[in-house]
C-alpha cells in the first residue's frame, strides 16, 4: 500500500478531519475514543494492534500508540497561495529539521497564512516528523515546494506582494519589525538553522526586517521567528 505513515493522537485526527488527503486505516494500540469518533464520522477503518506494531511504524517516535497509513502529503502550487486575498506567506530557505518545519507549520495555521513556501532541495519536506511536530497543522496549511526560491519571489512580486529577508539588526539596511506596514500582501523569508538567507534569495527581496535582541542571544529559533513576524502581520491587519 502506497503513502505514508502519520502518527500521534493530534495528526491523526488532524489528517481525518482535513480530507485533504486519504486516510486507508487507523492502527490503535491504546483504544483512543476521540480518534475512533473521528474515523467513524468518516467511514475510516481503525484496527486494533499490539503497541509493537505502531512501533515497529513509527520507531522511536512519541506515537502514542496512534497512527494512519494515509497518501503522501498533498503539496499545494505557489499559484494556490498566491490565490488567497491579502496573501501572508512563510517562505523557508533551507530549514532541515523537521521539527522547525512542523512548528512554523503550526504557527502558519494559528496566524491565518495564506501558505507557506519551502525549496524542493536542501530542504526538509513535510514528513510524518514534521506532520507530528505541527500538532496536525500541516493538514490544514498550504505548502509548496519550489525549485527555485528567487524565482518564486520575483512571482509573488508581481502579484503585488511585498518579501522582506528576516536577518540580524544591521542599520541602514534592515528594519526593526514593529517599524514595517505589513497590513497587506506580505512575504517573510526565513533561513535555515546556521546559514540564514542566501545572498542570492535576499537579493531577490524588497527589504530587511528584524528582531531586536536585548540579551546575550543573537536571534532567535527560526519557527519563534517566523510566529513574531506572521502575528504581526496578523495583528496589523486587525
Amino acid at each position: 500500500m502506497k503513502g505514508e505513515v502519520v502518527y500521534g493522537v493530534r495528526p491523526v485526527i488532524e489528517v481525518l478531519r482535513s480530507g485533504r488527503r486519504r486516510v486507508h486505516e487507523v492502527l490503535d494500540a491504546v483504544g483512543e475514543k476521540s480518534v475512533a469518533s473521528e474515523a467513524a464520522a468518516r467511514k475510516v477503518l481503525v484496527k486494533g494492534v499490539p503497541r509493537g506494531r505502531i512501533e515497529d511504524l513509527a520507531p522511536g517516535s512519541a506515537h502514542q500508540g496512534i497512527a494512519a497509513r494515509v497518501e503522501p502529503y498533498p503539496y499545494s502550487s505557489l499559484d494556490e497561495i498566491l490565490n488567497s486575498p491579502d496573501p501572508l506567506v512563510l517562505v523557508l530557505d533551507g530549514v532541515t529539521d523537521p521539527r522547525n518545519l512542523g512548528a512554523i507549520l503550526r504557527v502558519a495555521d494559528g496566524a491565518g497564512a495564506s501558505g507557506v513556501v519551502i525549496p524542493k532541495d536542501r530542504a526538509v519536506g513535510v514528513t510524518p516528523a514534521a506532520v507530528k511536530a505541527s500538532a496536525g497543522a500541516s493538514e490544514h496549511v498550504r505548502v509548496a515546494r519550489e525549485t527555485n526560491l528567487r524565482r518564486a519571489l520575483e512571482k509573488m512580486k508581481e502579484a503585488g506582494v511585498w518579501a522582506y529577508a528576516a536577518e540580524g539588526e544591521d542599520k541602514g539596511r534592515s528594519s526593526a519589525y514593529t517599524a514595517l506596514d505589513v497590513s497587506g500582501p506580505v512575504a517573510f523569508v526565513l533561513g535555515s538553522e546556521g546559514r540564514g538567507v542566501r545572498r542570492l534569495v535576499r537579493e531577490g527581496c524588497d527589504g530587511a526586517v528584524y528582531i531586536p535582541m536585548l540579551g546575550s542571544v543573537s536571534s532567535l529559533n527560526v519557527s519563534v521567528a517566523a510566529a513574531v513576524l506572521a502575528f504581526e502581520a496578523r495583528r496589523q491587519r486587525g
